[in-house]
């Protein structure tokens, strides 16, 4: 017995195809497995229920069957109770099918199979070579499966085979309108309402930068037709790739459509046990619930979707470059004659039929800062930024999205071998392709697209809620309001962006002005009682709140410099140029204040990014020659975040140290950064750094017995943090200057010759000059006293430590190498300095006696027994001195 057979669930292809084959096969029986789609059942109850007797697998003998006639499907798995026939004697199987090759497909004695969009236009090639022509009602069957499969010729995988087999079966009588009356046929109310709810249950993922919408339905029982739901659906929302997980009942059914090759929804279905193309789909799934299938589901889209490699072909080859030792002059020359904007850096080979090796890169912007600087003649090799990423030849468009896009790279250096340049990709490159082809074109590039001044933003306003008082949140929507009634725009920036971001704790709150920063910060002060005081060479200003709360307003501002290391020259500018102006990426965010965008992040420069990768990034490369401060700022940020300054900024400071800059910077900025870095919880790790950096040699050229931390320079530095926590921990009122602590233990080992040098270096005000000097000198005597006296009265503590300071105090535990000095220092601190002499000097001379060495005799005699708890008032006191201490 010959058998004709489909898919399960078969439609208009499959049917169709089974009544072709039978023109071929005439003595063969149609035999339907499974059930099959509404509208397929109405056709047939409609149009050739009288012409074809088709049969159930339960209506044959299936041990009789010869030879196996499959159609619309190689997927032995897709023909149910079929399958038992496989293993008859002597089984001929002859397979017509349209779908591309896929793991567990059957091997036929026969097989046709072509990529065409439907089976059925397989079947119209082998009639026109035979002469065999169908019946009007058979074409016009066929045209239906045409139709369906291609999408009414829309699909991608249609081919010129489908369109000339409807053209030849049109000729052979197909009825079009019967056509168009089962394709396309009108909804009912039932299945508007199943559409409406399969709408609401849609969510698009993004997987390789291509977006999939996926829903899921739940109903209680078996509906047909649920593809035509999802193809309207599609059409509606004009998706390129949806899947529809839909469980009826006690199974749960996929149905998948494709409009583009990166998503082949036959290979999803078939992972599921079903089949069909890459641009129709389905499977019936009985061992998922539906929650596990979505999971699995997701995991095969990771799995299978893979965007077509392009950068070979968008790369511009052969590449304009430059080698290391080429001078800057020369770079801004070849940037000028081509008109380019950035040159890749390489190492040439040396031989013409190699591609070079890609050292880094250099850009127009960073040349002209450095002719403008006067450094025309260093090689770029200097100042050329070394990490940039690059992508090998096969890099998918995703790829290069992200490189360009999200983490604003404007060139990018396709490579072989690693590091074997072969040709670049610039932004303009991805902009010309994306803008032939808009369905590649991602949000925020199609916002930016239609609005140029467009950035990378998020609403915070629901974490500035959950991590900032509540005082605070209604300060800053007063800013906001205030800038608003005067037609400005104001932001919160720097490091209070970056800390809000990071979870930490900061109320030091930075505020800028689109407009005039000081006419700001008088309105608001005049709106909230508030003192300012202005700075009008910088167009800054601070509010002093009643409470004494202090907020810095600055004009949003454009800063450069005359020179190397000079302090800035200010403009007017906009926020984004005011962002651009700071030190690192992760300081140069902002958050809208203004009442109809509050809480809106602002983000030119990726540094969201940097922030989640816990790195230290400069805005440009000569950032440090400009200001070279901020290297000091690199290191107290490295340290105090835990993050990592990127290789490309490390290379920049060494360059920075190796031009010696720092004398042509004011000292008092330097050791504004100094301090800076010595007030934090653990600087000897930033001072380690600083070290790395050859920075010791610039700080304390001086300093004794050399320049490097050794043993004994950490050692003292870690007891002088020990001392600082301990202080700390006390909770006392008086306050301390951890940097004091830090700076006496570092200069421990020099004079104070070295100190002074130093002091005068770095312009430290007279005041803190003094008290350097002299608790260096006071607490080295001290130390050298207590160290030959092990068993100090209370009254001599009292007596030798009371003069000093607590930063001499803490010094003094950080140099004392016995711990009876840490003893008796932390005793004189928590108990004996709070102790209130009963009697003094003057009340010794008012009894008579005669000042002179007696007096501290006297006094301790009293100390002591005040602290024995043997006398508890002035009157006992004088009582002592009367009884120890006659008068002649």
């Amino acid at each position: 017995m010959e058998v004709i057979t489909t898919h399960i669930n078969a439609d208009f292809d499959g049917l169709s195809s089974m009544i072709a084959a039978k023109k071929l096969y005439p003595e063969a029986v149609l035999v339907l497995v499974g059930s099959q789609e509404r509208r397929l059942r109405d056709y047939l109850s409609q149009e050739i229920r009288n012409f074809y007797a088709f049969k159930k697998v339960k209506h044959i003998d299936v041990t009789a069957v010869s030879r196996l006639i499959v159609v619309d499907t190689r997927q032995k798995s897709r023909i149910g109770e079929l399958q038992q026939c496989l293993s008859n004697p002597g089984l001929e199987i002859h397979l017509y099918d349209h779908h591309p090759d896929a793991p567990g497909d059957m091997r036929g004695n026969l097989q046709i199979v072509k990529d065409t969009g439907s089976t059925v236009s397989l079947f119209v090639e082998i009639f026109q070579k035979q002469q065999i022509t169908p019946t009007p009602d058979e074409a016009t069957l066929m045209a239906l499966g045409v139709y369906e499969d291609t999408g009414s010729f829309l699909y991608s995988t249609t081919t010129p085979a489908d369109l000339k087999a409807a053209s030849w079966l049109l000729t052979c009588g197909a009825k079009l309108d019967i056509v168009s009356q089962f394709v396309n046929k009108s909804l009912s109310v039932q299945q508007v309402g199943l559409l409406n709810a399969l709408l609401k249950n849609t969510f698009t993922y993004t997987i390789q930068s291509i977006r999939i919408a996926i829903s899921k339905l739940t109903i209680p029982s078996y509906v047909d037709d649920f593809a035509v739901l999802v193809r309207k659906m599609m059409v509606m929302k004009n998706l390129d790739v949806v899947f529809a997980l839909i469980c009826m009942g006690e199974r749960t059914y996929l149905i998948g459509r494709s409009r583009i090759p990166e998503v082949n929804a036959g290979m999803i279905a078939r992972d599921f046990g079903g089949g069909g193309h890459a641009a129709a789909a389905s499977a019936t799934i009985s061992d998922k619930t539906l929650f596990e299938a979505e999971e699995r589901l997701i995991q095969l889209l990771h799995q299978y979707v893979r965007p077509k490699s392009i950068a070979s072909e968008l790369m511009s080859s052969p590449v304009i470059s430059v080698t290391p030792d080429v001078s800057i002059h020369q770079a801004n020359i070849l940037l000028t004659r081509y008109n380019i904007t950035v040159l890749p850096v390489v190492q040439d080979s040396g031989d013409s039929g190699h591609p070079s090796r890609l050292l880094g890169i250099i850009s127009r912007r960073v040349v002209e800062k450095a002719i403008f600087h006067k450094l025309s003649e260093l090689p770029v090799s200097d100042y050329m930024t070394t990490d940039i990423q690059t992508l090998p030849e096969s890099a998918t468009l995703a790829d290069i999205q992200e490189l360009i896009i999200e983490n604003r790279q404007r060139l990018i250096p396709i490579v072989k071998n690693t590091q074997e340049i072969s040709g670049v990709i610039t932004r303009t490159d991805l902009l010309n392709l994306l803008i032939n082809d808009p369905s590649h074109l991602p949000q925020n590039l199609l916002q930016e697209h239609e609005n140029p001044s467009a950035k990378q933003t998020r609403n915070v306003s629901t974490l500035m809620s959950e991590s900032l008082p509540l005082e605070t949140i209604v300060l800053l929507q007063e800013v906001g309001e205030t800038a608003r009634s005067i037609d400005m725009t104001a932001f919160a920036v720097g490091g209070f962006v970056r800390d809000l971001l990071l979870n930490i704790n900061n109320l030091d709150i930075d505020i800028v002005v689109e407009g005039d920063g000081i006419l700001f910060a008088r309105k608001l002060a005049e709106k909230k009682q508030a003192i300012v005081r202005t700075h009008e060479k910088f167009a800054t200003a601070t509010v002093i709140f009643p409470d004494g709360l202090r907020l810095d307003v600055a004009t949003a501002r454009l800063e450069y410099y005359e020179y190397p290391a000079a302090m800035p020259t200010v403009e007017l500018s906009s926020v984004k140029l005011d962002l651009y102006r700071r030190d690192f990426t992760i300081n140069a965010m902002a958050i809208h204040l203004n009442p109809d965008r509050f809480g809106t992040l602002v983000d030119f420069f990726n540094s969201q990014n940097d922030l989640k990768e816990r790195r230290i990034r400069v805005l440009h490369n000569l950032s440090f020659v400009e200001d070279p401060t901020r290297i000091f700022r690199a290191i107290r940020f490295e340290q105090r975040l835990d993050f990592r300054i990127t290789r490309h900024a490390e290379k920049l400071i060494k360059n920075a140290v190796r031009m010696h800059l720092f004398e042509l910077t004011p000292g008092t900025r330097f050791f504004h950064e100094l301090q800076q870095i010595l007030n934090e919880n653990h600087p000897l790790a930033s001072l380690r750094r600083m070290s790395q950096f050859k920075l010791f040699p610039f700080l304390w050229p001086d300093l004794r017995p050399n320049l490097k931390i050794d043993r004994r320079f950490a050692h003292v530095i870690n007891q002088a943090e020990q001392s600082v926590a301990w202080f700390k921990l006390l909770y006392l009122e008086e306050n301390c200057e951890s940097w004091v602590v830090y700076l006496l233990a570092i200069f421990s080992r020099s004079r104070v010759r070295q100190l002074l040098n130093f002091c005068e270096r770095f312009e430290v005000a007279d005041k803190q000059r003094k008290m350097l000097i002299r608790q260096k000198t006071e607490v080295e005597r001290i130390a050298h006293e207590m160290q030959r006296r092990p068993f100090m009265q209370p009254s001599e503590i009292y007596w030798l430590l009371s003069e000093l300071e607590n930063e001499g105090l803490l010094y003094l535990m950080a140099l004392a190498r016995k711990k009876h000095i840490q003893r008796d220092v932390s005793r004189f601190v928590t108990t004996l300095r709070n102790t209130r002499l009963l009697i003094r000097g003057k009340d010794l001379q008012n009894m008579g006696y005669q000042p002179g060495p007696g007096f501290r005799t006297m006094l301790n005699h009293v100390l002591e027994a005040q602290l024995n708890g043997k006398i508890h008032s002035e009157n006992e006191a004088l009582n002592l001195i009367k009884q120890q201490y006659p008068l002649n």
